[in-house]
C-alpha cells in the first residue's frame, strides 16, 4: 500500500468516527446522513444542479456531432461555446438548451484552484478541444468513406463486422479525444478542483451563512450546500435516479458516471462506486450539520477516488491496445479505438487532484510528454507495446494499483 492509500484510510477513519460520535471540538454536532442523496428544508428539496444537467446534455450532443458529417466546424464550435438563445441544439430535453446562458467551453479547464490564476494554460487547453473539432471536420469528414492508412485519415472497419472507426492520420479518433478529455477537463476538474474545494465552499461568508441557516437569495439552500450539490451534479446529473444513481451505474451518460461504472465492474476495484457516492452523501450531510472537518474528509475521498477512475481507465485502454497489437492478426480498428480512449484519459490526468495537496497527479507538461511519446511518428500506426507498457507503468506508479490490475 502506498502513501496515498494510508492517507485515504486515515480520512475514512475520521469520517466514520465523526459520523458515529460527532465532532470532538463540538460534541453537539450530530450528522444525520440519509440513505440516499435527498436533503430537504421545510418539506422542500434543497438539492439543485440543473446547470450541471444542462452542460452534460450539451456535451452529449457535441460528441454526437463528431459522428455526423453534416455538421460544419462553425456549427460544432457554436455548440461548444453556446450563446444564450442561439439555435445550436436539438433541444428535445426539458432543460431548454438553446435558451440557456450556459455552455461547455466556459467551464472547460475553469476550476478555481487550478485555472483561476493560470488563464494561459486554461486557454491552451480550450484550444486543444477547438483543434479536435477543426481537425475532425477538415481532415476526417472529407475521407469518411475512404480507408485510413499511416499518415492518412479515414475509416477502419473492426474485424468481424464490428464498428467502423473514423481516425486522423495518426490513427486517433478525435471524437474519443474530445469525449474522454472532457471527462477530466470539465467533469473532474469542476468537482475536485472547484466545487468540493475549500476555496469555493468557504468563499466569502459561506461558512457563517451556513451556520446561521442563511439561504441564498430566492432559494431553499445555503450557498455551501449548493456548491456541494453542483459537484454532485457533475458526477450524477444524467443518472436515471439522481438521488440513488448507482442503481443504474454506468448506463446513463457518456462521461464520468459511465466510467465510474466501468471501474466498479472490475473485480479489482469493486466498491469504488459506493466509496464515491457515500462520500458525496456524507459530505452533504456534514454541511447541513455544520461539521466541516467531516466535510473536508469526504472531499479528500472524492478527489482520491475520482482521480483513480481516470488513471485506471487510462492504463486499461493502453493495455487493451497493447494486447491487440500483440495478437497474431492485428485488428487496427479495435486497437486504435482502445488507444484513442486511452489518449483521452491520459489527457484527463492533468485535472486529477492528490487528496493531501493542491497538486494534480500529473502536470500538464507530464501529460503532454506522455502524449508526445504515444503519438510520435505516425502515432498509433507506429506505437510499440513497450511504449504502452512504459506509459502504463508511469501512471500506475503514482497510485496504489498495478498495471496488471487496471489492465485486465
Amino acid at each position: 500500500m502506498n502513501r496515498n492509500n494510508n492517507i485515504l484510510s486515515f480520512l475514512i477513519g475520521i469520517a466514520i468516527f465523526s459520523t458515529s460520535c460527532g465532532n470532538d471540538d463540538d460534541p453537539g454536532i450530530v450528522i444525520d446522513e440519509p440513505s440516499t442523496y435527498i436533503f430537504s428544508r421545510d418539506g422542500e428539496s434543497t438539492v439543485s444542479f440543473s446547470g450541471q444537467t444542462t452542460r452534460t446534455l450539451m456535451a452529449e450532443e457535441i460528441i454526437n456531432a463528431f459522428k455526423d458529417t453534416d455538421f460544419t466546424e462553425a456549427e460544432i464550435d457554436a455548440m461548444f461555446a453556446h450563446a444564450e438563445g442561439d439555435n445550436d441544439f436539438n433541444d428535445e430535453s426539458n432543460f431548454g438548451l438553446n435558451a440557456s446562458d450556459k455552455n461547455v467551453r466556459s467551464k472547460t479547464a475553469a476550476s478555481a484552484d487550478f485555472f483561476a490564476s493560470n488563464t494561459t494554460l486554461a486557454a491552451e487547453i480550450k484550444a486543444d478541444f477547438d483543434s479536435w473539432i477543426a481537425e475532425q471536420v477538415s481532415e476526417v469528414y472529407p475521407r469518411w468513406n475512404e480507408d485510413a492508412s499511416a499518415g492518412v485519415a479515414g475509416q477502419l472497419q473492426e474485424a468481424g463486422g464490428g464498428s467502423i472507426r473514423y481516425v486522423n492520420g495518426k490513427g486517433l479518433e478525435l471524437n474519443q479525444a474530445f469525449n474522454k478529455g472532457l471527462i477530466g477537463a470539465l467533469f473532474v476538474d469542476q468537482i475536485v478542483n472547484n466545487y468540493v474545494s475549500t476555496s469555493v465552499l468557504d468563499a466569502g461568508t459561506n461558512m457563517e451563512d451556513n451556520d446561521a441557516g442563511t439561504l441564498a437569495e430566492g432559494k431553499n439552500y445555503t450557498n455551501m450546500e449548493h456548491k456541494w450539490d453542483e459537484a454532485y451534479g457533475y458526477a450524477y446529473a444524467k443518472a436515471a435516479n439522481e438521488a440513488d444513481p448507482n442503481a443504474t451505474l454506468g448506463d446513463d451518460d457518456s462521461f464520468l458516471f459511465k466510467y465510474i461504472g466501468r471501474v466498479e465492474g472490475d473485480a479489482d476495484f469493486e466498491g469504488i462506486a459506493a466509496d464515491i457516492y457515500n462520500a458525496f452523501k456524507l459530505g452533504r450531510a456534514a454541511i447541513v450539520a455544520g461539521d466541516y472537518e467531516t466535510r473536508d474528509a469526504q472531499a479528500a475521498i472524492i478527489r482520491e477516488k475520482l482521480s483513480e477512475v481516470i488513471a485506471i481507465r487510462a492504463v486499461y485502454y493502453l493495455q487493451q491496445g497493447k494486447a491487440g497489437l500483440e495478437a497474431s492478426t492485428v485488428d487496427y480498428g479495435s486497437v486504435f479505438h482502445d488507444l484513442s480512449e486511452g489518449f483521452g484519459f491520459i489527457y484527463s490526468l492533468q485535472f486529477t487532484r492528490q487528496s493531501d495537496s493542491n497538486a494534480p497527479y500529473f502536470t500538464n507538461a507530464e501529460v503532454n510528454a506522455m502524449i508526445d511519446e504515444l503519438m510520435a511518428g505516425d502515432g498509433f500506426w507506429d506505437v510499440t507495446p513497450t511504449t504502452l507498457d512504459d506509459i502504463s507503468a508511469e501512471i500506475a506508479a503514482k497510485f496504489s494499483f498495478t498495471v496488471e490490475e487496471a489492465g485486465s
